[in-house]
């Protein structure tokens, strides 16, 4: 995971500098992802400064950046004290699994013990992915942090929260804000009256002082406080997945639907105080990207993430060989807590290739599932499929998830389509107004267009032996099981 900060022009959304920085994930425990907001917060801070100093370099007056948007990684919660402006605890990334346990017990109080008993409210399961289960945890878990609820100094956020209320001020000031995109992500956000739920924090046992403000995602919040930028608006705010909505410039209309086939209704975006809310259908997909990080960095089979692409393609093929990243589980469109990465297929001629070939068609059969379940959703087949982030670069996995698609998947040639689509947002706020996002001034972006080269019936017939191995990593891990082996391998856990 890293932090990105670019800039671009609003008349041609053209890229004119970017800098990037890697913050440093902690695995305290089995299943446990943390992060240090202090490190995540000291990261956009180095990379405005870069970047700033890159467009000098460049001859480009940084009196022309008018607006800062900002996307982050949703569901990753963290609390705070609003006195001293410090984290009383790491940041819980979204993909944490310490919180089953909570999920189960919290089951327990739900007629049935049905997962989806809140889901017309928030368009979300029961689950360890979103916030409100991790903040429960850390009021159960965490004395400091209980201390600070108590004395009316805590601060709760997703990464959104946390970097304004820094960037506006932090305990001198800042604004405590944060998004409806962001917000839908949390269990205790009203998708329909678009505000925090009170049966829904009584039910998980949140205070709600300590939740943020909810606004749109195009709005002033705050002015920046400090840095090269100091004094201009932040005026933009999206979780990532929306924000590439935008960057990609997704503005049709679908139809709004709740999914029977194990997809979330989220929030898309609300661009404007007094614009209206969009929703969309939304496939989450634990492990992605994720899967090449483990390669490099837990097996050690590549030195550099770009190594992956090279070794798929001198294999060709997977020679058999699946491969299901369920590290956290399965999520869409299982919802399986329980399953955990298999392996499988592998024979004595399986070698490194193979895998790194299978890895990434792991990417691309959980990419057909999810498109599966909005079709049988919706009833509208995909007619191309439009990617973007870091893993499009990798040529070889974008033909691969054309011939599992069966249909043409279009990359854009700018790759950074999330960190546009807050640029847009943010742009195109009320008091700001450089960006305009009516469909006919929208710049028409060159894309690079892959066609699927396998005939479907191959295609198939590797979904299938997919679908299989799915089945096989079901039902790995309980979590009384998943305790007592967690107690046998005692750990360090950092303390802020």
């Amino acid at each position: 995971m890293s932090s990105v900060y670019a800039v671009f022009n609003a008349k041609t959304a053209e890229l004119l500098s970017h800098h990037q920085v890697e913050i440093q994930q902690k695995f305290p425990k089995e299943g446990w992802v943390e992060q240090d907001p202090k490190e995540i917060l000291k990261s956009v801070h180095e990379c405005v400064e870069r970047t700033c100093e890159k467009l000098q370099q460049l001859n480009i007056d940084i009196t022309n950046i008018k607006a800062i948007g900002v996307s982050n990684q949703r569901e990753t919660t963290v609390v705070w004290d609003k006195t001293t402006g410090e984290p009383l605890y790491n940041a819980i990334v979204w993909l944490d699994l310490r919180t089953q346990s909570t999920v189960e017990r919290l089951l327990k109080r739900i007629p049935g013990n049905n997962k989806s008993f809140f889901k017309f409210r928030t368009g979300l399961p029961l689950s360890t992915y979103f916030s409100a289960v991790k903040l429960r945890w850390l009021l159960d878990n965490v004395e400091e942090i209980r201390q600070a609820v108590d004395d009316g100094r805590a601060m709760f956020g997703t990464i959104d929260s946390w970097l304004i209320w820094c960037l506006t001020g932090g305990k001198n000031g800042g604004v405590h804000c944060t998004d409806v995109t962001n917000a839908s992500r949390t269990m205790l956000f009203n998708i329909h009256s678009l505000d925090w739920d009170p049966e829904l924090c009584q039910f998980f046992d949140i205070p709600m002082e300590i939740l943020p403000k909810v606004r749109s995602s195009s709005e002033i919040y705050g002015l920046m406080k400090s840095g090269a930028l100091t004094g201009v608006p932040i005026s933009g705010c999206l979780g990532d997945q929306s924000a590439a909505l935008v960057g990609q410039m997704c503005f049709q209309d679908g139809q709004s639907v709740f999914s029977d086939h194990g997809l979330l209704t989220t929030i898309a975006y609300k661009l404007g105080r007094d614009k209206p809310v969009c929703y969309a259908l939304e496939g989450s997909v634990a492990i992605a990207g994720a899967v090449v990080r483990w390669l490099r960095d837990n097996l050690g089979i590549v030195k550099t993430s770009q190594e992956v692409e090279k070794l798929a393609a001198e294999a060709g093929t997977s020679y058999g060989c699946y491969f299901v990243p369920a590290f956290s589980g399965l999520y869409a469109p299982y919802w399986e807590p329980s399953a955990r990465g298999i392996i499988c297929g592998l024979t004595q001629f399986t070698n490194k290739n193979h895998i790194a070939f299978a890895a990434l068609e792991a990417v691309c059969f959980q990419t057909r599932e999810i498109l599966d379940a909005m079709n049988k959703d919706c009833g509208i087949p995909l007619s191309q499929l439009q990617v973007d982030g870091g893993m499009t670069n990798n040529k070889v996995l974008m033909q691969l998830q054309s011939d599992i698609l069966c249909i043409p998947v279009v990359k854009p040639s700018m790759p950074e389509t999330t960190a546009l689509g807050a640029a847009m947002a943010a742009g195109a706020a009320e008091g700001v107004g450089i960006w305009s996002l009516n469909p006919g001034d929208l710049t028409a972006v060159t894309c690079e267009r892959f066609e699927p080269q396998i005939n479907p019936e191959e295609s198939e017939y590797r979904y299938a032996r997919w679908k299989k191995a799915v089945m096989k990593s079901m039902g790995w891990e309980t979590s009384e099981f998943g305790d007592l082996f967690h107690s046998y391998h005692p750990s360090i856990i950092p303390v802020i």
